[in-house]
Order: structure tokens, then sequence, then C-alpha cells
């Protein structure tokens, strides 16, 4: 039986907001996401044909939100992130763009931030990790249609890989779902079975606690 290696693409905010929501359903704890171990348990349901396949890389793709001005919530999600690091997952961060909306009822500037570097990001990468060869299926954790025109394009490139998604609990999208190899919808229990431990303990010996309102 042939061995496929498989990557998965996460996109952090998608994650983050049904996380939050299957929190709340559940009234349990869900923000201390154990990303690699939720991946793995999913492996199974992308199998194409007979193949095996084996994990080979996961990317996580944020942003920190400085613009709300919240310490708190920045260190939080930076304890989050060293402890995904820790776990092998490749974080890249991105940033929010601040944009001025002019109203036309009160005639004034709005400022707005929007985090948009990470669909073009996780496009890219979709591409990258295609071109060199680094996987045979990839796994987009994300329900954003923006991610459309990248799925597309890597189908139409690679017809031997497979690229499937795995949306977030409350974040399926059935155009998206039609793009693909197949798709599977994350249940909300799924998150609070996969948490990490609190304290983590990092590779080097020091430990980071969970977030107290977590």
């Amino acid at each position: 039986m042939p061995t496929k290696k498989i990557t998965y693409l996460v996109d952090g905010f998608n994650l983050y907001h049904s996380v939050r929501k299957a929190g709340k359903q559940l009234k349990a704890s869900t923000k201390w996401l154990d990303l690699k171990s939720l991946c793995i348990s999913m492996i199974h349901n992308f199998k194409p044909k007979a193949d095996k396949l084996e994990l080979e890389n996961i990317y996580y793709f944020s942003a920190y939100a400085y613009h709300l001005n919240d310490p708190d919530m920045v260190q939080r999600h930076k304890s989050l992130v060293a402890c995904l690091e820790d776990t092998g997952v490749k974080v890249e961060i991105n940033r929010f763009k601040y944009k001025a909306i002019d109203c036309p009822f009160c005639n004034k500037t709005i400022p707005k931030y929007e985090e948009k570097e990470t669909d073009v990001s996780i496009a890219l990468k979709l591409q990258e990790i295609f071109i060199k060869d680094e996987c045979d299926v990839a796994i987009l954790v994300s329900g954003d249609t923006d991610l459309a025109p990248a799925v597309r394009l890597a189908i139409k490139l690679f017809p031997a890989k497979h690229t499937f998604f795995a949306f977030p609990a409350f974040r399926k999208n059935n155009e998206l779902a039609k793009l693909c190899s197949g798709s599977i919808t994350i249940k909300p229990k799924q998150y609070s079975k996969h948490q990490l431990p609190n304290p983590y303990i990092l590779q080097n010996s020091s430990k980071i606690f969970k977030p107290a309102s977590w």
C-alpha cells in the first residue's frame, strides 16, 4: 500500500470563531486547542482510494490583534502559538490592515481593521507545497470562499494531487465543498476532546499555563 503525504493549511481566525462558538454551545473549554492532535485525528477521513496517509506538515496562519488595544488578548494568543509551535506546527503570523470607511449617513470616516493577508498566504502556500512536491494531499481548514480561486488553480495545475476541506464547526460552505476532492465538517465536541495539557510543558522544560478565561 503506497503512502501519501498529507499537509494541513489552517485559517487561524476562521477556526477561532468556530472554536469560540463551540465553547459557548458546549459550555466547555475549547480555546486551548491542540491543533496537531485534532489534525491527526482527522487523517483517516481523507484517504484517496486505498492509500495510506502520513502527516507531513501543519501550517497555521493568523495575526495578532494589536489594534484592539488589549494586551491580555494578544498575550493569550501568543501563549497558544508558542504551544502550537512546540508541537511542530509551522506558524505564519500576518497582520491586520487599516481601512478608512466613509459613512454616507453621518459623513464621518470610520476606522476599520481587516485581517486580509491570511487568505493570500494560504493561497500561495497551497501552490508552493504542490510545486515543491511536499505532499500529495492538502487539507484546508477553513470555510472562507476567498480561497476558491486558489483551490481551482491547484486542481488545474496539479491534477494528480488531492485537495480537501475540513470545515470548522458552523463554517461549512457548499460552494467550496463542490470544488475539491471531498470535505468534512469538524464537530464541536472534537474541539473539547483535543485540548492541550495545562500547564503545557515546552521541550525546554518551561511551562505555559492555559489562560484563566479559557
